[in-house]
């Protein structure tokens, strides 16, 4: 399979009667004035024509349209926040449920939880969880769908201290092949609460989420730029590996932006950056400073303390719906220096200003959590390479793909035979056994209990 999709013919004509019957919220099909923004998602380089995209407003209306594409033997694509690198929130020819509708966040502010339903982005979230000074591990773009990141595993600027996303969730309502809701916790479906804890979308359409809150209200966050520099990269190793847990920092190579606290000269050059988020006591801030002060000589820093749910948002603008995504993700035990030369080579020849490369730390919390208590099987790695080409314009696709696949195979020696899930592209499912390896025979298990006509299938499948 090749990164880029081309649009498919018409969808064949379907009885959409029932479905129009059945469902309160959206029923969208070919021909409708809303259809072509229906059926966009995140990544533009996915551009397919459903059948039909149905919008619930509720577990219902979920239910609704699993069954219908059950019984219509239709291909089914589940959206949330739509940001699935790999296309998984749309289909040709199928039904889309596209939860963006269900956005409600329930705080229990005694207890500490949040019940979320599955259309929520995180932006979504922190915005409702902020007003009670709590918090829990979410991506690093606002607009990121809650659910799809969670399935995944889930790494975010308080993963070193509360663990992944996925440590958090504290049971889930989930409409199965059978079109059934269900609820699952470590009490009640234990075996699927299990499997959604890393295992992608392959078990159902996850209609709410309860996570685990933290208390968490300002932060000393924002980004420091180095010049592009292999011991700024391997200081910044060595920092981390004794850094307290409350200091989450992510390292980035990546062409200068326009910032105003970066000097022009520096604009659209090649750069180590390193977002931080320290959720410790403000008495502790100059420590942190001084700490990323040992790294390099800054070329430019915007550091400060902010709400949290505003460290989430400092790469949207950047990366805004519409652009074309080619990604890879990798694990790795260590931050090798062969792998920082990598990271350097390919730094100078970034293809364009949305593209990067992120190195997230999996440490910390994330270690404490055993390697087959959840289904994110990677708990010894220590990094996560994300690495890609963003970018406008369709015609340059067949170089930024290059470029992307030629950077992986450079990568590759230096770290382990997987990765994580939410940044692998569409041509790497042959990489989906390894990336569970131990979990993968658990999971096909569920799978088989939950899905075994394999119903869920476009997601980084798990076959019964």
């Amino acid at each position: 399979m090749t990164a880029p999709t081309t649009p498919s013919t018409e969808p064949a004509d379907l009885a959409l009667d029932p479905l129009y019957a059945a469902v309160r919220g959206d029923v969208i099909e070919p021909g409708d004035p809303a259809y072509d923004e229906a059926r966009r998602v995140y990544n533009a380089a996915h551009d397919r024509r459903p059948a039909v995209v149905v919008r619930p407003v509720d577990a219902a209306d979920v239910i609704a349209a699993v069954r219908f594409a059950r019984d219509q033997a239709l291909p089914l694509a589940v959206r949330g926040g739509s940001h699935a690198v790999a296309g998984h929130g749309t289909c040709d020819d199928g039904l889309v449920i596209d939860l963006s509708r269900m956005r409600a966040v329930r705080v229990d502010p005694v207890a500490r939880t949040a019940r979320a339903e599955g259309g929520c982005t995180w932006g979504d979230f922190d915005h409702a969880t902020h007003a009670f000074g709590l918090a829990t591990t979410g991506g690093v773009v606002s607009t990121t769908g809650i659910a799809g990141l969670t399935l995944g595993g889930g790494m975010g600027h308080l993963s070193r201290r509360y663990g992944l996303s996925c440590d958090n969730l504290v049971s889930a309502d989930v409409v199965t092949a059978e079109g059934t809701l269900v609820t699952c916790d470590a009490a009640h479906h234990p075996d699927l609460f299990w499997a959604l804890r890393g295992g992608g979308g392959n078990f159902g359409v996850v209609t709410s989420l309860r996570y685990r809150l933290h208390p968490v209200d300002l932060v000393l966050g924002g980004p420091t730029f180095y010049p592009l520099d292999g011991d700024v990269a391997r200081r910044w190793r060595d920092m981390n590996a004794d850094a307290p847990e409350e200091f989450n920092s992510i390292f980035a190579v990546l062409l200068g932006p326009s910032a105003p606290f970066l000097p022009e000269r520096w604009h659209g050059r090649p750069i180590c950056g390193v977002l931080t988020c320290f959720s410790g006591p403000a008495e502790d801030d100059d420590t942190i400073r001084g700490r990323l002060a040992e790294l390099g000589p800054a070329v430019g820093q915007f550091l400060d303390r902010i709400p949290y749910p505003v460290i989430n948002t400092l790469f949207d603008e950047d990366l805004p719906p519409g652009l074309h995504h080619y990604w890879k993700g990798n694990f790795s035990r260590e931050l090798t220096d062969g792998a920082i030369d990598v990271h350097m080579t390919y730094g100078e020849t970034i293809p364009s200003m949305e593209s990067d490369t992120v190195i997230f730390p999996i440490d910390g919390a994330c270690h404490r959590v055993g390697a087959e208590d959840t289904a994110f099987a990677y708990r010894d790695a220590t990094f996560t390479h994300s690495f890609g080409a963003s970018y406008p314009d369709p015609a340059d696709t067949e170089h930024n793909v290059a470029w992307t696949r030629e950077y992986d195979r450079a990568l590759r020696p230096h770290t382990e035979e997987a990765g994580y899930i939410n940044f692998m592209d569409s041509d790497d499912q042959d990489r989906v056994r390894a990336n569970y390896r131990q979990n993968y025979e658990r999971l096909r298990s569920v799978k088989r209990s939950y899905d075994p006509e394999n119903l869920f299938r476009i997601n980084h499948n798990i076959v019964p």
